[in-house]
């Protein structure tokens, strides 16, 4: 009986979304200020881009996927960008 072990990259990428996890645990409890929302996007950042090269796969895909992927960051960034505009200017 063979005994099924998962592709390297898949383990990889879980134990790095683990670090990040426990990184973001870790500076939760740290006092950095407004510096703190910076570091949060970063990790954040970092976990989407490792989700999205290895379990959307699209580090193998071709220009136009990647394209279109890019493209709907964009619109969520947009989405993201008028929802705190309409949020900050309310009274």
């Amino acid at each position: 009986m063979t005994r099924w072990r998962p592709p390297l990259p898949l383990v990889a990428a879980w134990l790095v979304l683990l670090a990040l996890l426990a990184t973001t645990v870790t500076l939760a409890y740290r006092p950095l200020g407004s510096f703190n929302v910076v570091v949060a996007l970063a990790i954040g950042t970092l976990k989407a881009a490792t989700v999205a090269a290895v379990f959307m796969e699209l580090r193998h895909r071709g220009p136009r996927t990647l394209l279109f992927a890019g493209a709907g960051l964009f619109w969520l960034g947009i989405l993201l960008w008028l929802g705190t505009m309409d949020f900050l200017t309310r009274t």
